[in-house]
């Protein structure tokens, strides 16, 4: 049997699916699978047993410029090399989560008579998955709200949560604290940007707790991209806050175990990790992208575990005042973790048997 990925070049695409490869390791029937992704991902650290292929695609936008124009001949391209590796793997499903770089192999695998399957890991559906729903054989999604977004059918849909990484366990705090040679005592801020960090939380983060108080008593994790991470080590240590700040975090489950309270952007994964670990969160959804994040974000509020600050509200003061309200009110943040609706920890299994079903 071969199966075929198909991602984005977000770490919001990529992991889900590697999620998804991961659970078909228990399998004892003899599977080859392949990932395709976006060239532009080629700075992800992947792991080097997994088949990668790579095609041009890359995001097209309503503007006659000529970095516009090159990406349109690039999107034109990335059909002839998505054609090129499904006469040469030839798989019997095509997998795909969602972004335009995934519409040339589940278009081609539907003239072909491949069956297909997509995955939707945000609230409310992107434009090319929702343009490949009319194509796909069958739909995963990873939150109920979904269906109402598809136009159509509801027999094609089904719900299997959102992929987390098959790595991933709640520790204890002085496991987590050891491991990242922190304290278990202290309050500790969890700082997330999404996969390529932002500067403006980075920044707006940092002149937030300057003037929080007694900065002996908390310390932070800040996984932050490649550009800020320089920045940030020496702004903590000015501050003489006690900080590990990382590009990347592989063993990101430790920094969750450990956390007091996340200030994060909404991807779904995100969103995911943060109903698996029940953490009380600062959102600031990323105000682009066709406010995904910002519905999203808007699940976790209703529910009462999250604080929304939209990103134009986004400055020091603001935050200031809802970082000092939640850390001196240990009551609330227990309430807020208790506000959490169960998540689907075998989403990825669940997506393989919906996948295993299909064929």
């Amino acid at each position: 049997m071969r199966i075929l990925v198909v991602a984005g070049a977000s770490g919001g695409h990529i992991f889900p699916a590697l999620s998804f490869l991961e659970s078909f390791q228990d399998k004892t029937e003899q599977i080859e699978t392949l990932l395709v992704l976006p060239l532009r991902s080629q700075g992800i650290k992947l792991d080097n047993d997994i088949n990668i292929a790579y095609i041009s695609s890359c995001p097209i936008f309503f503007k006659l410029n000529q970095k516009n124009i090159i990406a349109v001949f690039k999107f034109i391209f990335s059909w002839f090399e998505s054609l090129k590796i499904l006469l040469n793997f030839r798989p019997d499903i095509v997998v795909g989560f969602g972004t335009l770089d995934s519409l040339p192999l589940i278009i081609l695998a539907w003239l072909f008579r491949i069956k297909t399957l997509i995955h939707e890991q945000n609230v409310l559906p992107g434009k090319a998955n929702k343009f490949l729903s009319r194509f796909a054989d069958k739909i995963a999604i990873s939150f109920k709200k979904t269906e109402h977004y598809l136009g159509v059918d509801k027999d094609k849909i089904a719900f299997t949560g959102n992929p987390l990484r098959r790595q991933f366990k709640i520790l204890n705090k002085q496991e987590a604290a050891n491991f990242l040679g922190l304290e278990s005592f202290k309050f500790t801020f969890l700082i997330l940007g999404g996969s390529q960090g932002s500067h403006k939380i980075n920044q707006v983060f940092l002149e937030s707790i300057a003037s929080l108080g007694d900065l002996s008593k908390i310390q932070v994790i800040h996984i932050c991209g490649d550009s800020d991470k320089d920045f940030l080590r020496q702004e903590y240590t000015d501050l003489k806050i006690k900080a590990k700040v990382f590009s990347f975090l592989k063993e990101i489950y430790y920094a969750y175990s450990l956390a007091d309270l996340v200030i994060c952007r909404a991807g779904a994964s995100t969103v995911t990790e943060l109903c698996f670990f029940k953490l009380p969160a600062v959102i600031i959804p990323y105000p682009y992208a066709f406010a995904h994040q910002v519905e999203n974000a808007r699940i976790l509020e209703a529910r009462g575990s999250s604080i929304i600050i939209q990103d134009e509200n986004l400055n020091a003061a603001n935050l200031k005042n809802v970082l000092r309200g939640l850390m001196n009110n240990s009551d609330r943040l227990i309430k807020m973790r208790s506000c959490f609706d169960e998540v689907n920890g075998n989403a990825s299994r669940a997506l393989r048997d919906l996948a295993l079903s299909i064929l």
